[in-house]
Parts: C-alpha cells; sequence; structure tokens
C-alpha cells in the first residue's frame, strides 16, 4: 500500500500510477521491467513501497541513465520525463539492437511533437503504448506538493533572469497536472495588489493551460469545479519564513541538518543511526505540527507507555534502555525505534534552542506581531531589536543577527539608507549585503519611500488574541488568513483570471475559527482550495493547511510550490539574486580584463 494516510495526495498520484500505466499493460503472470529517469524515480519514491510495484507485475525498477543488461524476454514499461535526455537514452535502448521485447512508454507530460517524431521514426516497431499521464509534481505529503525546482526561485526573482517566461510556463504544466490529478478544474486567482506581477502571469498562464487541457472534443470547454486555486508571490509574506518556528517539523528542519528527509543521531553507545521523516512513520505524523513544547510533554507519555508495557519502572527508561528493548523484544522493534527518534530529534531541538536562541525568538515575535507579551504596542522596534546586535559579537550566529535584522525592516516597512548601512555594519556583512537587499527582487521595501509603501500595504489581520498561544509563538502566518477567508468566501482583492466556481463551497464550510474535529469522511468529495506560493513553501505554512482543513467541515486545503523552503536556504537563495549568469559572467570579466 501507498505511504500515506488514505484518500491524501500522495495515495491519489499512486491510484492515478496504477491505473493508468500499471494496469493499463497488466497481464496475469506476466511481468516487467520498469525503467525511470530522475524525477520518476522520486515521484514512485514518495508515494508507493517495493512490495506495491511487485503487487503489480513488475519485478525490476531500472535507471534509464545508467548501462543496463538486456533482458529480450522481458517486456518494459517506461514512465519518464518528455525531455530530449530522457528521449534519447529510450532510444538507445532499442538501437541498434533491442534491450527489451517491446517498450510501453508514458510521459509524465506532454511531448513535445519534435521529441514524438523522432521516437516515432526510430523506434515505432517496439512500442506497444505511447501515452501522456500528466503527474509532473510531487506529493511530498498528503497535502503537500512541490514542482521539484528549488531553481525556479533564481529563475523567477533575478533581475538577471533570462529563463523567467520558459520557467513560468514549466511551473503553469506542472501546477495543470496537479489539478487533473484531483480532477479539478478550479477558478484561478491572485493576488492583486502586489509591488510584483508574476503571480499574476502564473494565474494567467494557468488558467490558458487548464481550459486547453480540458476541452472537449466537441470545442467545448469543462465548466469549472467546486475547487479554487490562488497563486501569490514569496514577497506577500517575507515574515513566515524568515521567523524561528517552534512547531516540531518547522524547527527541526530549521534548526538541524536534516537533508532530503534525513534525520542523522548518535546514540548513547557512540553508534549513528539514521531516520527518515515522512508520513510512514506514524508518530511524526502525530507530532510533526505541535509545538516543541507540547512534543517534550509528549515524550515522557510514550516512554511510560513503553515501560508499562514491558513492566518496566518509568525511571529505569532512557534512550539507552529503549535500546536494550529492541533487541529483545523484535516485535517492538519498529514502535520502539520510532519512539526513539523521536526522543532523539526532540532533545536535539531544544539542545539548539535552549540558552542559544531563547531570547533571539522572543525579539522575532515582538517585532513580527507589532506588540509585545503583554499586548502593549512596540513602540520603538529598534529598542526591541538592540539586544540582538549587542556585545558579545558570538552570542548568536551571522544568520540569525541577519533574521532578527530583517524582521525590523519589515515592521517598518523599509528603514532610511543611513539606518540600512549602521545595520549591515553591526551584523558584519557590509560585503554580503545582498542578504537583506536582494529581497527588493521580491517586492519587499528594504529602503522606505513614500510609492513603496503605497503598493506594499500591510492586509488587516485576523484578530487571534483569544487563541491559546505560546508567547515566542504568536505570529500567524498570512497565508492562513488567506485559507480561512477563501473558505469562508470572504476573499477580498483577489480577482480570478476568468471564470469563477458555479458554487463555490463556502456556505457548506464552517468557520476556520471554530473548534470543530474533522474526520475523514468530512472531506470526501469536498471542495477544494489550493494554494500555490510562487518561490517556497516555509513549513509553518504547510501547518496552517492542516490546520485550516482540519478546522473545516466542506474544504480541503492542498499547498505547494516550487520546492519547500528553509530559512537559511532561503537566505542564501536571496544572496544569490545578484549573481550573474555563467555565459553573461564570462562576457561581463573579459570587458572588465580588456
Amino acid at each position: 500500500m501507498a505511504s500515506g494516510p488514505e484518500h491524501g495526495l500522495k495515495w491519489i498520484v499512486w491510484q492515478r500510477i496504477k491505473n493508468s500505466i500499471l494496469e493499463d499493460c497488466k497481464k496475469p503472470g506476466l511481468w516487467k521491467v520498469l525503467i525511470l529517469d530522475q524525477f520518476t524515480t522520486q515521484l514512485l519514491s514518495s508515494c508507493c513501497k517495493m512490495s506495491d510495484l511487485m503487487s503489480e507485475g513488475i519485478t525490476i525498477v531500472e535507471d534509464l541513465y545508467k548501462i543496463r543488461e538486456p533482458v529480450p524476454e522481458m517486456k518494459a514499461i517506461y514512465f519518464i520525463t518528455p525531455t530530449a535526455k530522457s528521449v534519447e537514452a529510450f532510444i538507445k535502448d532499442f538501437k541498434p539492437k533491442a534491450k527489451y521485447k517491446a517498450a510501453y512508454v508514458y510521459f509524465t507530460d506532454s511531448c513535445p511533437d519534435a521529441l514524438f517524431n523522432k521516437i516515432k521514426l526510430e523506434c515505432a516497431r517496439h512500442i506497444r503504448v505511447c501515452k501522456e499521464v500528466h503527474i509532473s509534481f510531487l506529493p511530498q505529503e498528503s497535502q503537500v506538493f512541490t514542482c521539484n525546482n528549488a531553481g525556479a526561485f533564481k529563475s523567477i526573482y533575478s533581475p538577471h533572469s533570462e529563463d523567467r517566461g520558459k520557467m513560468l510556463d514549466t511551473l503553469a504544466d506542472q501546477i495543470v497536472t496537479l489539478c487533473a490529478t484531483l480532477n479539478e478544474n478550479p477558478g484561478v486567482r491572485y493576488k492583486k495588489e502586489s509591488s510584483v506581477q508574476y503571480a499574476k502571469q502564473l494565474a494567467e498562464m494557468v488558467d490558458r493551460k487548464l481550459e486547453d487541457h480540458y476541452r472537449l472534443d466537441s470545442g467545448v470547454k469543462k465548466e469549472k469545479t467546486q475547487s479554487q486555486l490562488l497563486i501569490v508571490d514569496r514577497g506577500f509574506d517575507p515574515v513566515s519564513p524568515v521567523l524561528h518556528e517552534l512547531t516540531y517539523q518547522a524547527m527541526a528542519y530549521d534548526l538541524l541538518p536534516i537533508e532530503k528527509d534525513t534525520y542523522r543521531y548518535k546514540m548513547k553507545d557512540g553508534s549513528e543511526k539514521e531516520a527518515l521523516l515522512n508520513e510512514s512513520d506514524e508518530l511524526w505524523g502525530r507530532l510533526r505540527h505541535m509545538h516543541i513544547a507540547q512534543v517534550t510533554e509528549q515524550i515522557p507519555r510514550l516512554v511510560k507507555e513503553i515501560s508499562a508495557s514491558k513492566k518496566t519502572p518509568d525511571s529505569k527508561i532512557s534512550i539507552g534502555g529503549l535500546a536494550n528493548l529492541m533487541k529483545k523484544m523484535p516485535s517492538f522493534r519498529k514502535q520502539v525505534a520510532q519512539k526513539t527518534v523521536h526522543l532523539n530529534l526532540a532533545e536535539d531541538c531544544m539542545n539548539s534552542y535552549q540558552g542559544k536562541i531563547d531570547k533571539l525568538c522572543q525579539v522575532e515575535q515582538d517585532l513580527a506581531v507589532g506588540m509585545d507579551v503583554e499586548g502593549q504596542k512596540v513602540k520603538d522596534p529598534m529598542r526591541t531589536l538592540l539586544p540582538v546586535l549587542l556585545p558579545p559579537k558570538d552570542r548568536y550566529t551571522k544568520h540569525d543577527k541577519i533574521r532578527a535584522v530583517l524582521l525590523y525592516i519589515f515592521s517598518l516597512n523599509g528603514t532610511t539608507e543611513e539606518n540600512l548601512n549602521k545595520l549591515i555594519e553591526h551584523v558584519e556583512i557590509t560585503g554580503e549585503q545582498e542578504y537583506i537587499l536582494n529581497w527588493k527582487e521580491l517586492g519587499v521595501p528594504i529602503i522606505s519611500s513614500p510609492g513603496l509603501l503605497s503598493m506594499f500595504r500591510k492586509s488587516t489581520r485576523r484578530d487571534r488574541s483569544q487563541d491559546g498561544m505560546y508567547s515566542v509563538s504568536r505570529w500567524t502566518p498570512v497565508i492562513k488568513d488567506v485559507m480561512e477567508d477563501a473558505v469562508e468566501n470572504k476573499l477580498q482583492d483577489w480577482p480570478h483570471v476568468s471564470g469563477a466556481p458555479m458554487a463555490w463551497n463556502g456556505s457548506r464550510a464552517v468557520s476556520a475559527r471554530q473548534k470543530h474535529k474533522a474526520s475523514a469522511d468530512d472531506h470526501h468529495g469536498s471542495s477544494k482550495l489550493i494554494i500555490f506560493i510562487l518561490g517556497g513553501v516555509s513549513f509553518s505554512e504547510v501547518r496552517c493547511a492542516y490546520e485550516v482543513t482540519q478546522a473545516t467541515k466542506g474544504c480541503e486545503v492542498f499547498i505547494g510550490s516550487s520546492h519547500i523552503l528553509t530559512p537559511t536556504g532561503l537566505l542564501n537563495d536571496i544572496q544569490g539574486l545578484s549573481s550573474l549568469p555563467k555565459q553573461q559572467f564570462t562576457i561581463e570579466k573579459e570587458r572588465s580584463s580588456s
């Protein structure tokens, strides 16, 4: 069975692959080879296991680009992207001599005519099936998707970009395949008042491509379904991806060196372990959106649960003790292993927080919210920021100081050039001021001016003062307000590109502020709200999609972007916006030397 909750995005994608590809060419007792390229390998890995593939008659999974032994008695399924590189590699498998008995070719998206004609010319007699299945996005979680393209950030927002239009077109194609996978033809909307217009351009492209995709043979276009797609530029909320977020998933990915969802840790005996943080870990699914304070409360209960099952006194249970239990009782290994992972992960998070960034988080919240923990308005943001800039210099890392300075600037909607220069000097990034200055490329005011302020007006926020919250976690991502307004049919200044859904499900959805506990059945056949943030989505924004879905009865929220970002990754991407493309850099260098 595919990983992830049933009816989640991963499950939907697996069903689509199974029905469109594997069952399309399945015969009882006949085994096949499945050949994948880099993207489709990631796609399959995200939504199924090898055992799932074997149950569908797949005996071997191969890499398209690696040297493979011919298996002329077996038929091969090719699930590949419609690129020149993939097509060339496919053709080589059948020229001059065929490696397989026959080929069943499935493309992730529309194949360009030139590539299709090339395949037809070179390999037509070997091909039994050639289809386009339209799945060119990655289901990251049950309600989260990405276009698997971190490089899109620079292509879109760099002032030196040479492929912005091409990148927007590619992203539009990928978003359309998401909508097709969900069987939705949503009303497409964008934020009207924005100092950059890339989201509007993308929204117009998506709307046009959706119409083309759903155009019937008779030429009559498919009506809009009860769903909405909101597309917004990354600069609409610069605060959320910069703040230190203290919910479990966001905190772990921010403070710890987690790469490709893999967490590496050391046991008490010095042995090194690693764990994959995804929805196949049921405990991760339960804990990931909790505040770290709640997670640390949960850990003793989990330890107590294990000790009770083994009649071991609570006081004797430790991480080392859990390791011993695993050796003695194989039936409990998986359960205990998961809890051991989270004991270590929560401990590592807290070690990176306490005495290091705990006071910094308080400063960040005051600047972001504009009020202190007592509810008093912050009248002098510089006074709030000052403790971060004061000696000792090594109290906070360079990136932590930059994040605090950015939140100060965001709170003022830009500062004076003189003040900015002083801040850059204090943080000691005189040669790296792009970390701060380049936010202007996202339409975020850094140096204040009357014209920019009118373009970048802060939206009125929902009152959440009655919500139970921690003093170091008072900020709520702006996208949550947008989600709740969309669900309640109260969204203002978000025009539709063309048609609106015939009957948006706002009336059926209860208020996202109410404490409704949704069940899986509540969302079966419900309306869908799809959010696409152009330029990366943060884990705090991801969490909002789950929270709003849980709080509503008739609407399921999906959120995605070109990629999932972390604060450090975003700062590095921001700094990199100034760099010239390689070819242009070479020309500039030659000119200066001459």
